[in-house]
């Protein structure tokens, strides 16, 4: 992380999620990109105001999908065909319709895990501080409100105007965040 100093950034406290998609939408019209959104619940249409880009979590899923239906045929197919081929009624010993339930199974597994895995790697999570968790009233944000924070990372971030800007959107509060 880097900012300005000790200052992580500023943090706008807002009573209603109306009043916060309208401050996400202001401050991504004025060029801010190093924004976070803090809600008790999902607000509809957030993540665009907020200028966020489509996740790439179903390409992480995709790859460990496809992953886990090679290694299930490969598997099989080294099992029955290289490691130890049976003469079965003299069937073919690399019969793939054979194959098909176990890769699918494989599949499902490493694509579920892919989720997770590559759910919590994109959110950056498990993430135990914050330096948002400085502010005593951010404990609300999980209960009934909204909070929007500009961090001092952002290349437009001048705290005195970034302050201003936010005061325009008359929130209950304005807060530093200090690291």
């Amino acid at each position: 992380m880097t900012g300005r100093g000790g200052l992580f950034g500023v943090l706008a406290e807002f009573e209603r999620k109306e009043d916060l998609l309208a401050a996400a939408r202001k401050v991504h019209a004025e060029g801010y990109r190093k924004v976070e959104a803090y809600a008790p619940f999902p607000v509809e249409g957030l993540a665009e105001a907020l200028g966020m880009d489509r996740t790439r979590l179903p390409w992480v899923v995709l790859a460990g999908g496809l992953t886990g239906a090679a290694g299930g045929f490969f598997m099989q197919v080294f099992a029955s065909a290289v490691d130890d081929p049976l003469n079965i009624g003299g069937r073919p010993t690399a019969s793939w319709p054979a194959f098909v339930v176990i890769a699918f199974e494989l599949a499902i597994l490493f694509g579920g895990l892919s989720a997770l895995l590559g759910m919590l790697a994109l959110n950056g999570l498990p993430q135990p501080y914050h330096p948002v968790f400085n502010v005593p009233r951010f404990a609300l944000a999980s209960q009934d409100r909204f909070f929007l924070s500009v961090e001092a990372d952002d290349p437009r971030f001048d705290p005195d105007r970034t302050r201003t800007l936010l005061a325009e959107l008359r929130p209950v509060g304005i807060y530093d965040v200090e690291r």
